[in-house]
């Protein structure tokens, strides 16, 4: 087909591209490059085409700002460092701080629950001691059967009230039942040999006289091994949780200047501690008595050459040309509460250039206070800066990062330091052996601590709600089969006909532990909520023998445990409208010189709001009618 080069006048060209009456008009929907030539030379000049956009390049990176300052070629910078080497738990015994574990595992570590009243617990941690003692003394002799016999595992009895936390549960049942005869409880052994020095393993099993010295010796290797796994406080009572606030409080202390710097951590229970978890003490001196601390303080002069700090994404200040995009600041969608977001943002995008690199290496538990910094510029011209965030420390112009706040309200200087905390990394959490839900009951003007999650005597979790409802079958169970039949009705007992009854209360779940407002000693306005007890009501059981329920979960159970039982209290602010959320897990972590660390800790966690536990009394119910059933 020809084409003709005559001019062709088109008076709608949109209405002729789209019922194509022209076919030799193109359309283009994609522009590709395609080279020309193999040399480069014109493409690396960079001409600019465009002065406007050089000029709008320009003013986004600031460059029309006046700015008499020169370039920094050489800085020195003075520094005073010491080190942590004091840690108390709460308001208890001053330690000395130990940095063989992370700072965490000291924090957060707790028993573990071996025992809830007469009721043996945590079987499975139980074998798994006697097969390490059995293996220890396996190459003394042989008295592997006189250690199964002397430190048996309990065969429980179905009908005893005693054993029914074990024989509710199918799973406990079994595995009490499977190795009891079969294998050795090795914590009952290593509580002996903790309780006196002058106890031995041989104590109660007859042992030649020739292989006691090999039976001591691995006796110290069992208690060493068993405390190495699991880390537990010495002492029951030194330990950091704090019941009554359901958090962690602890406090450090480092040398400073003949005294001691104390910081304390008063609100810890979110299981990430960090330099913003403590504050500095400076009403206090020293902590606890006034020991004289060692000498480790000292200071670092140190000179350096200034280097521009440098990131991916980070603008071009110099150069026209786009960034490469590694870093996409634009996809960032902060909340108006993420503040670290927002300055990442801020320095990333605008004062990017406007920093310096000087690398100071210190080791973990040290404490850096940056006392100036001398920088002489490209002109010779020496300036001293002072420490980010210097003056006042209830200023509000007053601003720094990774600085400590200072605890009090009173006009005092502010504390530039940078603590260094031996915490780690990392850690592995297991699942929840515990789970508590202390939610506030406004109807019945109470706080019920619901049992989520409770641990079962074989070692492993149960939701507290089937829990619960298991044991007091078993109860019933129990009390059905002693019950005498001098009890039962007679035969001309009359029939009750009545639509409906007095009620005058009905019950609870079993996991459902109340905790009523009481006022503090010597207040009439302050309260505080204390743990009470519910009835267990079983069916044809007279009411002056109803028990009283217990808590399951070891957190619940403070003080009940103890040669003198104790009441647990609350402070009423711990617990707001909102509820908390308790849970206890082991947790693992590897240490900076290799060894695994395991513990168990708390952590505590907003809750999902108040509830009701529908308990009411004198009431007028209806009667269920019982119904028939075909044959």
């Amino acid at each position: 087909m020809a084409i003709s080069n005559k001019y062709v006048a088109v008076d709608n060209i949109h209405q002729t591209l789209a019922a194509r009456l022209i076919p030799t008009i193109t359309v283009w929907n994609r522009l590709e490059s395609r080279p020309r030539t193999d040399n480069f030379d014109r493409a690396l000049k960079a001409e600019v085409r465009d002065a406007l956009w050089m000029l709008t390049r320009q003013w986004q990176m600031g460059e029309f700002r006046g700015d008499d300052a020169g370039s920094p070629i050489f800085s020195k910078i003075h520094v005073d460092t010491t080190r942590i080497t004091r840690y108390r738990a709460d308001a208890k015994v001053v330690q000395d701080f130990d940095e063989s574990v992370p700072l965490e595992a000291k924090v957060e570590q707790r028993f573990i629950p071996f025992q809830s009243g007469e009721q043996v617990l945590s079987l499975d941690l139980r074998v798994q001691m006697g097969r390490q003692w059995l293996k220890l003394i396996n190459g003394i002799g042989n008295y592997k059967s006189e250690f199964i016999t002397s430190y048996p595992v309990h065969d429980p009895d179905p009908t005893k009230n005693e054993d029914a936390l074990i024989c509710a549960h199918k799973e406990s049942w079994a595995h009490f039942s499977a190795f009891s005869g079969k294998v050795m409880d090795g914590a009952s052994l290593y509580f002996y040999l903790k309780e006196n020095a002058a106890h031995h393993a041989y104590d109660v099993v007859v042992v030649q006289d020739a292989h006691k010295a090999g039976m001591d010796e691995a006796a110290k290797k069992f208690v060493a091994w068993f405390e190495n796994l699991y880390l537990q406080p010495l002492d029951p009572e030194n330990n950091a949780w704090m019941p009554g606030h359901l958090e962690y409080q602890f406090a450090c202390s480092a040398p400073k200047k003949g005294k001691e710097k104390v910081m304390v951590a008063d609100e810890y229970y979110h299981g990430h501690l960090d330099w913003y978890s403590l504050d500095v003490d400076s009403s206090k001196d020293v902590l606890g008595q006034e020991i004289p601390a060692p000498k480790v303080e000292s200071t670092i002069i140190s000179s350096f050459m200034p280097t521009p700090l440098s990131f991916d994404g980070m603008p071009n200040t110099r150069w026209w040309a786009f960034e490469d995009a590694v870093t996409n600041f634009g996809d960032i969608k902060p909340d108006t509460q993420d503040l670290n977001k927002l300055l990442l943002m801020e320095f990333g995008l605008i004062y990017a250039n406007d920093w310096f690199l000087f690398p100071l290496t210190m080791d973990a538990g040290s404490i850096a206070n940056v006392r100036g910094m001398m920088v002489t510029n490209v002109f010779g011209e020496r300036i001293w800066i002072d420490a980010a965030g210097s003056g006042q420390d209830d200023n509000w112009q007053r601003w720094n990062m990774f600085g400590l706040n200072k605890k009090g309200i009173d006009k005092q200087k502010a504390d530039n330091s940078i603590l260094i905390l031996p915490t780690t990394d990392k850690m592995l959490e297991g699942k929840p052996l515990e789970e508590i839900k202390l939610i506030r009951d406004e109807v019945a003007n109470m706080v019920w601590a619901v049992e989520k999650l409770v641990p079962l005597p074989h070692g492993m979790s149960r939701p507290g709600d089937e829990a619960a409802t298991e044991l007091k079958n078993q109860y019933q169970k129990i009390f059905d089969k002693a019950l005498d039949d001098e009890i039962a009705l007679p035969d001309d007992a009359p029939e009750y006909k009545a639509k409906i009854r007095y009620e005058v209360m009905n019950s609870v779940p079993e996991n459902w532990v109340p905790f009523l407002p009481i006022h503090k000693d010597g207040s009439n306005r302050e309260i505080q909520l204390q743990r009470a007890s519910m009835p267990r009501i079983l069916k044809d059981q007279p009411p002056g023998e109803f028990a009283k329920v217990k808590p399951r979960t070891n957190l619940m159970r403070e003080g009940l445990d103890k040669p003198e039982p104790e009441a647990y209290f609350i402070h009423e602010e711990e617990v707001p409208r909102a509820g908390v959320m308790l849970t206890q897990s082991f947790q693992r972590s590897r240490w900076y010189n290799g060894k695994t660390v395991t513990w168990l800790g708390v952590r505590k966690q907003t809750g999902r709001g108040e509830g009701s536990s529908k308990l009411a009394f004198d009431q007028i119910v209806p009667v269920r009618q019982a119904k028939r059933r075909l044959t």
